[in-house]
């Protein structure tokens, strides 16, 4: 399948010129007091999200009844074979920006990876173990172009300082939790109520709608796009097709890869990231030293807390792997003669984001110079989600239903809420004290090794859901010896980080 864009991919009308820097964008007509392609760009973001995790909730459940014949042996390779698919997609993510900066520019890269991602969504419902991890390998690949670059996109839309820009940035993020509120929804309810039953859902209708979402993104940035007057255009004198057919060449070439990588063993795909993590890590340290005693310890404070990050990452994950077994066998999902569809759990976690957000903001303000420092607030974001694991070890020792061996439906809604507050605390700094402690000359190279250390945990959350499941299946016992492990591991590595918290602020030198 070919993989070129058209020839015309250029805005309608003469480029505009950007100052040295790209401080100063072109002159936008305002909608609703922010630049009006912020719209544009809010709706592309919106239907890519939805593809995303429109499919997010079925995979696992989808590999075990089209491959397993619905068999619980294949839960775990399953839940590995997820863990790997999401680890990759970050992996992939961190040449995004070097394809778009050096090679093509943000527009094409965009649409570049939005017609990538379209096909690999198409290709997943084929009824081919092959073709499916094929079809996520050209995910993957798509998604390393499109997802970094469509947010660096709204920042060019903002001159340098432009008090707008956060709030911008906000309703960006907003767009994104609004696609993956109403994906889980919409594809649960066509899998379970229109194509399907809740005993058999018509999960190939989950991918169509994905591939769906993913095409109107495409559709949406192509006639968006020259309301961008030349913001994110191709290079100077690279305005040509030579080099968007180079990159979609090296995506074709890619793809194969990503699709061995799935195909190995999970433990060995985990070695290969950590191996790829280290070598950033010795680089950046390298340049810290270089640059003298504080920059070293800026770069220390920083890989200190990549580490914490990759275990809040590998239970976090389970959202997707593990929960979803959980909530397919072993929840109550029956609110009085209505079944509760599995998918409609995913949405659980955008909707707590949307509510708490704001918050926690606000909480973070109120409490003025009590403000717990980013590693304390690293800290809190493991304690809530180890709290998630420990209502789930609760329900499992002491709410097990004798008849129906299930636990109630209230407590897997809350672990998502819970797990939703943790992620409040960690994820949202994680970006800005990367480019706050990483050397300047690095800055990119340390943003890789964020999207490395979630690739990590992303992997581990498939290994340990394996292992959750087990060979036969998840019972109730294999859950809740999982679990519980999760739970003081977690609130392990919390408590350890909030005793060493004040040495690492050290190594920070003031960075907050």
């Amino acid at each position: 399948m070919s993989t070129s864009v058209p020839n015309n991919v250029e805005p309608n009308g003469p480029a505009v010129q950007l100052p040295p820097g790209g401080t100063q964008p072109p002159n936008f007509p305002q909608a609703m007091g922010h630049p009006k392609p912020l719209w544009m760009l809010f709706m592309t973001e919106f239907w890519e999200r939805f593809a995303f995790y429109g499919m997010r909730w079925a995979l696992v459940l989808y590999i075990v009844a089209q491959f397993h014949n619905g068999d619980a042996s294949g839960e775990a390779p399953a839940s590995e074979l997820y863990g790997a698919y999401l680890a990759l997609v970050y992996a992939a993510a961190i040449f995004g920006g070097y394809v778009a900066d050096k090679l093509i520019g943000y527009q094409r890269a965009i649409l570049l990876g939005a017609v990538i991602m379209a096909a690999g969504l198409f290709m997943v419902m084929m009824p081919s173990e092959n073709l499916l991890k094929l079809g996520l390998a050209t995910i993957i690949v798509g998604n390393g172009l499109f997802k970094p670059i469509i947010s660096t996109m709204v920042g060019k839309l903002y001159a340098t300082g432009d008090e707008r820009r956060d709030s911008g940035f906000t309703i960006f993020y907003m767009g994104i939790n609004a696609g993956a509120f109403i994906a889980p929804i919409l594809t649960g309810y066509l899998a379970d109520k229109i194509f399907g039953t809740p005993d058999m859902p018509a999960y190939k209708v989950v991918f169509m709608a994905a591939g769906i979402g993913m095409v109107i993104s495409l559709v949406w940035f192509w006639f968006g796009r020259a309301q961008l007057k030349g913001v994110g255009a191709p290079p100077a004198g690279h305005e040509g097709m030579g080099r968007v057919l180079m990159v979609a060449l090296g995506a074709l070439i890619a793809i194969p890869m990503f699709y061995f990588l799935l195909t190995i063993d999970a433990g060995i795909l985990n070695w290969i990231l950590i191996a790829l993590f280290v070598a950033p890590a010795i680089m950046l340290l390298a340049e810290g030293i270089r640059e003298g005693a504080v920059q070293r310890d800026m770069v220390i404070a920083m890989l200190i807390i990549f580490g914490f990050n990759v275990l809040f990452w590998m239970f976090f994950e389970q959202a997707g792997s593990s929960f979803n077994f959980l909530a397919q066998n072993i929840v109550n999902r029956d609110l009085n003669g209505w079944e509760f569809p599995v998918g409609w759990f995913q949405s659980v976690n955008s909707i707590a984001i949307i509510t708490l957000a704001p918050v926690l903001a606000w909480l973070w303000v109120k409490m003025g110079k009590s403000n717990p420092s980013i590693p304390r607030k690293f800290g809190l974001g493991l304690i809530f989600n180890g709290l998630a694991f420990l209502l789930l070890m609760f329900a499992l020792s002491s709410l097990v239903d004798p008849e129906t061996l299930k636990i109630p439906f209230w407590t897997l809604f809350m672990v998502y809420v819970i797990q939703s507050i943790g992620e409040l605390c960690l994820s949202p700094i994680g970006l800005s004290m990367t480019t706050k402690l990483a050397p300047a000359k690095l800055t990119g190279l340390a943003m890789g090794g964020w999207f490395l250390s979630i690739a990590i945990g992303n992997n581990l959350s498939g290994i340990f859901a394996s292992s959750v499941s087990g060979e036969g299946g998840m019972t109730t016992d294999s859950a809740l010896a999982g679990y519980t492990f999760g739970f003081w591991a977690l609130l392990g590595a919390g408590v350890v980080l909030f005793l060493i918290a004040p040495l690492v602020q050290k190594l920070m030198h003031g960075v907050k």
